[in-house]
């Protein structure tokens, strides 16, 4: 097949809906969402602060199968609102979790996939944002002890902020070229560093440090693959297969302090360092 066949016959990912991309990974006929658009269960507080509200709040959740496995997908609509995280979107993640943690401790193996583009908590919901995300994190430890759960990174809005800390705390994560992870954003560093230290406007600059080549690249994500439906949905299949992981990646912080310690922070640091770093002594 000719590059131009396979371009054409690509089926992007990243320009789905939250919506889209969770009944495109599940098995055909298996989608059933929970706490629809029909429910109207949307955020109270952004009407007041002249935002209009969304009536699944930017988040979808669906229960279904992947190869015949049970699975519960959270979907976050980067579209809205940035994929920022409030009270209501983020309460939507942690139940799912949550319930899928009993499942197991009933007998049935439910595992999660997490579809992260989100810049994080909702500043206008502030401390309920963050509380709610407090709680994704701990239903995340609290079910991989049974089941893996899958982070994917797509598309351009990235993860950061709190959910990038959801991301770190996932069995297995999985990003696209177009996909960026960290802790904070361009224009935060920016702000706080200062112009020479980081451009937010530097597109190539932000990607060769923070996109999902990079951190494929760094050993901190495990998987990287081409903005694909079919792609991501085989490498979702895999890892969920594998099981749960020997160690997770956020039981080595220890490891990752002390490359840190090495790091000289005088000169600006560019990909290759940052490559060098979290590789360290890997085999």
């Amino acid at each position: 097949m000719t590059d131009s066949a396979r371009l054409l016959n690509k089926h992007s990912f990243v320009e789905l809906g939250a919506r889209q991309r969770a009944r495109a990974l599940l098995d055909a006929g298996s989608f059933r969402e929970l706490l629809d658009p029909f429910q109207r269960v949307m955020s109270s507080w952004l009407e007041r602060q002249g935002v209009v509200p969304q009536a699944d709040d930017g988040v979808v959740i669906a229960k279904g199968s992947i190869a015949g496995l049970p699975v519960v997908i959270a979907a976050i609509e980067g579209a809205f609102q940035g994929g920022s995280l409030g009270e209501v979107g983020g309460a939507k993640i942690a139940g799912a979790l949550e319930l899928a943690a009993e499942d197991n401790r009933n007998g049935i193996a439910t595992r999660a996939v997490l579809l992260l583009e989100t810049g994080g908590v909702r500043l206008q919901e502030a401390n309920l944002g963050l509380a709610a995300i407090a709680d994704i994190h701990a239903a995340i430890v609290d079910l991989r002890q049974y089941q893996p759960v899958i982070g994917v990174v797509a598309g351009s809005v990235g993860c950061f902020g709190g959910m990038s800390i959801a991301a770190g705390l996932c069995s297995y994560l999985l990003v696209t070229q177009e996909a960026r992870l960290g802790l904070n954003g361009p224009q935060v560093i920016e702000q706080e560093a200062g112009l020479e230290e980081y451009d937010s406007r530097d597109r190539p600059f932000i990607w060769s440090l923070t996109g999902g080549e990079q951190r494929f690249a760094s050993g901190l994500v495990d998987r990287y693959v081409a903005d694909d439906v079919a792609q991501i949905q085989a490498q979702v299949r895999e890892l969920l297969a594998l099981g749960l992981p020997q160690r997770q990646r956020s039981r080595e912080a220890d490891l990752y302090l002390q490359r840190l310690a090495r790091l000289d922070t005088v000169p600006q640091i560019d990909a290759a360092t940052v490559r060098d770093l979290y590789q360290g002594d890997r085999s």
